[in-house]
């Protein structure tokens, strides 16, 4: 098990034992969040759709995730198509973090969700996540960038908590597909500075969110999903578009 993985699956087993749930209690509502047959959530939006984001989580979670839901809300506001999906890790498990062994099988299942979107919209596919699931989509763009147009990285896991000597970097100088990445100042896993050093290796277009105040799991801070998130992306998938409105004004 990874330091990263560790790490997230201690912090997960914490917060199960607040309160007065016992262990077995806390494993039995995570498997009650993940049933065996219900593994992803299609979001569509009113009207004609402008494209695809394909969302899925990280080591400690599930599609369920609090900030998947509240970008998928966003996204389909803005009239696009979601996938919330689970990762082949999860399906196996319905607790606990994913083995190194399992990064080609979830790479597999990420390819087989962008997969599937492509054949339901029309417009631009963006392949998204948080963490695990945002860096096992970089690596996988960066050995095929033609799976997706964009790439939206929440959280992105530069290092394990308290060992940035051991970057998660290898492949960014490989990422030719645009970029966002959206980062909380109080993130155990690389702090805002680390995140905008290593993002200079990047060839292909990127832009940096930063979330003032926010952990990990982006659930504290100052977010707004809609600017931080959306807007930030479409800027970066349609410069031409964002280059014309500021002319504009």
């Amino acid at each position: 098990m990874s330091g990263e993985d560790r790490w997230l699956f201690e912090r997960e087993e914490r917060r199960r034992r607040r309160g007065t749930r016992t262990r077995s209690a806390a494993r039995k509502e995570v498997r009650n969040l993940q049933p065996k047959n219900d593994l992803s959530f299609l979001h569509r939006p009113k009207g004609d759709s402008r494209g695809g984001v394909a969302l899925t989580h990280g080591a400690g979670g599930n599609y369920n995730a609090q900030i998947l839901l509240a970008v998928a809300k966003a996204f389909v506001a803005a009239q696009w198509t979601v996938l919330r999906y689970t990762l082949p890790f999860r399906r196996e498990r319905p607790y606990g973090p994913p083995m190194p062994k399992s990064a080609a099988a979830d790479q597999a299942g990420i390819r087989e969700a962008l997969s599937g979107l492509r054949k339901m919209v029309e417009g631009p596919i963006i392949a998204g996540g948080i963490s695990y699931g945002a860096r096992q989509t970089t690596m996988l763009a960066a050995e095929e960038p033609w799976i997706c147009q964009a790439i939206l990285a929440l959280s992105y896991p530069l290092h394990a908590p308290r060992k940035p000597e051991v970057m998660r970097t290898a492949h960014f100088p490989t990422l030719h597909t645009p970029i966002l990445f959206v980062h909380g100042t109080r993130d155990e896993f690389g702090t805002a500075e680390e995140v905008q050093d290593a993002i200079r290796k990047i060839p292909a277009r990127h832009r940096l969110s930063i979330v003032d105040g926010a952990g990990h799991d982006l659930r504290s801070g100052k977010f707004d999903v809609e600017s931080r998130v959306v807007q930030e992306m479409e800027q970066l998938l349609f410069p031409a578009a964002a280059e014309s409105v500021v002319e504009l004004h």
